[in-house]
């Protein structure tokens, strides 16, 4: 019940993205992701504990958001299902923090991890955003435990 009454919050989706200290590229889809702070500029993310990339997110220190279009349903299912090989083809460049932002999205937030906090079964990642670019288009939208558009 508590599961469905908080699936009726739509929410944008979003490719959480980050490297290992060795400069492998990871990334995981999110839809938990909120503005926190417009001054210092920050976000928070929040990862489930069982999430086999989170001690990856822990150790870079940094993370970029990446805000998905309407029409990029596909880069959603393919960070949430894929277990290896999630950034073949998809175009991205490193950001100032050299988190992968992935060209093309909606919107895109590089950050600079400020500080960690236990929330239940996940970890809250509050970030300043260093770098900012802003995409055209509507975004993808998750509601009712499906993806839909806006009307």
């Amino acid at each position: 019940m508590f599961r469905r009454a908080c699936g009726l919050f739509a929410t944008g989706v979003a490719v959480l993205t980050t490297r290992a200290p060795e400069g492998a590229p990871h990334g995981i889809t999110i839809n938990s992701f909120s503005s926190l702070s417009l001054d210092p500029p920050l976000v928070m993310v929040a990862i489930d504990r069982a999430c086999a990339f989170l001690s990856v997110f822990e150790a870079s220190g940094s993370y970029a958001v990446n805000i998905l279009r309407e029409d990029q349903l596909d880069l959603s299912i393919r960070f949430a299902e894929l277990p290896e090989g999630r950034f073949t083809g998809v175009n991205w460049h490193p950001g100032v923090t050299g988190s992968p932002l992935i060209e093309g999205v909606l919107g895109v937030l590089d950050c600079r991890t400020v500080e960690v906090l236990d929330a239940g079964d996940h970890r809250v990642l509050i970030g300043e955003a260093v770098e900012v670019g802003i995409g055209e288009g509507r975004p993808l939208v998750f509601f009712g435990s499906e993806y839909t558009a806006l009307r």
